[in-house]
């Protein structure tokens, strides 16, 4: 027997709509009904009876029970027949309940208790209205989950962006396009995946909690272990790490991982963020240019069934791309000299591309040295233009700690960012696996963060004493997932992100 307990009476200050809603779940309850029981004895989705019984013609008896479930979305309520659209996590279905069938006292029951938003299980015969809208005639039927909250209008729906991200359990439920994009990010997940594991890569997990922050110049969170008593930092990329297991010999590695950095929150950033890691060994930044466009052609065919995407570009204008085309390529020095109208190099000096960045309206700060400047101008007058997929290739070497120095080109790294639609999606690296030079790279970030530039990486004892059991050549590639969506959806990342990070409410 199960135990019953009384609710407190509801609150005089509650909205009337979610008073009354309260006073049924009382009457509810006093009355021997439990509304929010274990469960009911479903046999199917309402996809799966919708695949089952796709083409029957109208007013069909099919002579199928079934049980289904789900929450009552629509509700019309008629004298000897009401009409009720029951949402599950598949699909909407049309239930249909009548005096013939459940009797005075339980239509009566219908009518009284159930609410829009109420999650009931129905048993009953599978048939076609009159229209020819597939249906369950209703001979028996349980509340299993009272909703307490009315749902937003059915016509506007939940129009509010704010609300909308605040309250994704509601723009879920009323919104079929939100649904739609809970199960597009599913499937793009699914699809790197598969490219990878058709790659021979295999899946790893590496620490989210991390003694020293590197792998990515960015600012950390800090946290703190009680047990060690030791400061600790949430990981901003999975780089370190993962190098590691291919110094073990973990051939082709890959991370689906949650990244966390304490920057700033936009149309295309959020503190945490989901990320993508790889690398491959005896492979290259060439090798990763072809895995990457893989990855996200197999994610677009997959996710859209096309190639074909829109987008904002960073002008704000609206455009339409197909990813299948040949993607393009432009060197660093070779696409700002082009832009500039005047040649710029690794040799060129810090007061020249003052001038140049003066002349261009390309702000910088004066204590930035020639790689920062160039990252600032690769900002403004490459990645800003690139609405097409764009290989912007060969960073300077002062800014590309991790990176192999190009093999023909002095002053150069083996390094890449994709751009599309004016954002960076992704970018690999050629691996820097020179232990000393490596030491010697970490050295100087660690000379930057002492001197307060909070985005600096430390030096990685343990990372470069791995390195010393000598790594392999390899190439490795980092892509941002949530980014990738935004790209295959035209939304922006709060839209993207299920749960994204807002400020409290009233704050």
């Amino acid at each position: 027997m199960t135990e019953q307990t009384s609710a407190p009476a509801a609150p005089d200050d509650l909205p009337e709509q979610m008073r009354v809603r309260r006073e049924k779940l009382d009457r509810l309850r006093a009355a021997g009904v439990d509304p929010y029981p274990v469960g009911f004895p479903r046999t199917t989705t309402i996809a799966d009876l919708r695949a089952e019984h796709p083409d029957l013609a109208p007013d069909t008896a099919t002579g199928v029970r079934v049980g289904v479930t789900g929450r009552v979305v629509l509700s019309r309520t008629g004298g000897k027949l009401c009409f009720a659209t029951l949402r599950d996590g598949t699909a909407d279905l049309q239930v249909m309940l009548s005096l013939d069938k459940l009797g005075e006292e339980r239509l009566a029951d219908w009518k009284r208790d159930i609410d829009l938003g109420d999650h009931v299980g129905v048993e009953g015969e599978v048939i076609t209205s009159r229209r020819g809208e597939l249906s369950v005639m209703v001979d028996r039927w349980e509340l299993t989950a009272k909703c307490l909250r009315p749902l937003p209008d059915k016509h506007k729906g939940l129009t509010d962006p704010e609300a909308r991200v605040r309250q994704r359990y509601v723009d879920l439920i009323v919104n079929p396009e939100a649904r739609e994009l809970l199960q597009l990010r599913s499937r793009v997940i699914r699809s790197i995946r598969r490219t990878y594991e058709d790659r021979g890569y295999i899946e790893v997990e590496t620490p989210m909690l991390q003694p020293i922050h590197g792998g990515a110049n960015a600012r950390p969170f800090v946290t703190h272990i009680n047990a060690y008593d030791i400061d600790l930092y949430l990981r901003i990329a999975t780089e370190l790490y993962l190098k590691r297991l291919v110094v073990g010999g973990a051939e082709k590695v890959f991370e689906i991982n949650r990244n966390f950095r304490n920057e700033g929150a936009d149309a295309t950033h959020n503190p945490e963020f989901t990320a993508l890691e790889s690398y491959e060994a005896y492979g290259d930044y060439d090798t990763q240019a072809e895995l990457t466009r893989a990855i996200i052609l197999n994610a677009a065919q997959d996710a859209l069934g096309t190639t074909v995407v829109r987008g904002i570009d960073a002008h704000g204008k609206e455009q339409e791309i197909d990813l299948a085309e040949p993607w393009s390529e432009v060197t660093v020095y070779g696409g700002i000299s082009e832009r500039l109208g005047e040649e710029v190099t690794p040799e060129t000096t810090v007061e020249q591309l003052r001038k140049l960045a003066d002349a261009a309206g390309v702000p910088y700060e004066q204590k930035w040295g020639h790689g920062q400047i160039v990252l600032e101008m690769v900002e403004r007058l490459l990645e800003e233009n690139a609405v097409t997929p764009t290989f912007i290739k060969d960073y300077p070497v002062e800014v590309s700690p991790l990176t192999r120095q190009h093999r023909s080109l002095p002053g150069v790294a083996e390094k890449w960012d994709l751009v599309i639609f004016g954002t960076e999606l992704a970018t690999a690296y050629s691996e820097l696996i020179d232990p000393v030079e490596q030491r010697a790279r970490l050295t100087a970030q660690s000379l930057l963060a002492a001197g307060g530039d909070v985005e600096a990486m430390q030096l990685d004892e343990d990372f470069l004493r791995a390195l010393e059991y000598a790594m392999p050549p390899t190439g490795g590639m980092g892509l941002g997932v949530d980014r990738l969506i935004m790209l295959l959806t035209g939304k922006n990342i709060r839209e993207t992100v299920l749960f994204p990070l807002v400020k409290p409410e009233g704050v």
